[in-house]
């Protein structure tokens, strides 16, 4: 018959074990939050939905933890994981959606955001990129405002380095050319 003081170790061992997962999850995983959520966000067209697929997402990482020695790249490994349950939901709810509100996307550390000039500029530029062609707008938000590599949106979109290129190109070419044509006539209504 076995003592106690075994199992009690066998029980410590299985805790320090569990812990040990818990935190690695933290370190590998969770600093990848941010991006990860931005991407959502711009595949979803929805911060709340963003958010609960990320949560599905972690749940199934924490599920398949036994896996993860093999991982090579975590990075790309969850934004993989990412699009893939994007898609799934995109599927599920009667097609893909890329008419992204920027709530949430957008950077506060700009001393000129409190200016109405400002406000007025950057509302201005959301409208010019909810113009866009579908697959200009989607490839800029993610390089923009989903900070991702060209690997990535690649990874994400499945288009070429070359194509990935060519329509951040083309985009902010439309949106500079549509501003500064914005510009010109508002100035020459006022002079």
């Amino acid at each position: 018959m076995s003592q106690p003081s075994g199992l009690f170790r066998l029980i410590h061992e299985s805790l320090k074990k569990e812990r040990m997962n818990v935190d690695e999850f933290k370190r590998r995983f969770m600093p990848l939050h941010p991006k990860l959520y931005r991407i959502a966000v711009v595949l979803t067209g929805s911060s709340v939905d963003a958010e609960d697929i990320l949560q599905e997402m972690y749940a199934r990482l924490w599920v398949r933890r036994s896996e993860w020695d093999v991982v090579e790249n975590t990075e790309a490994f969850c934004v993989t994981m990412l699009k893939n349950r994007c898609l799934d939901y995109l599927r599920t709810t009667n097609g893909i959606r890329m008419n992204v509100s920027l709530e949430g996307l957008e950077h506060t550390e700009n001393p000129l955001s409190d200016s109405q000039e400002h406000a007025d500029e950057l509302q201005l530029v959301r409208e010019l990129v909810e113009r866009l062609p579908d697959n200009q707008r989607r490839v800029l938000k993610l390089h923009s405002m989903g900070e991702c590599s060209t690997e990535e949106i690649e990874s994400i979109t499945g288009y070429s380095r070359t194509n990935i290129r060519q329509l951040l190109s083309r985009a902010r070419r439309t949106i500079r050319e549509q501003y500064q044509n914005i510009q010109r006539h508002g100035q020459q209504r006022r002079g």
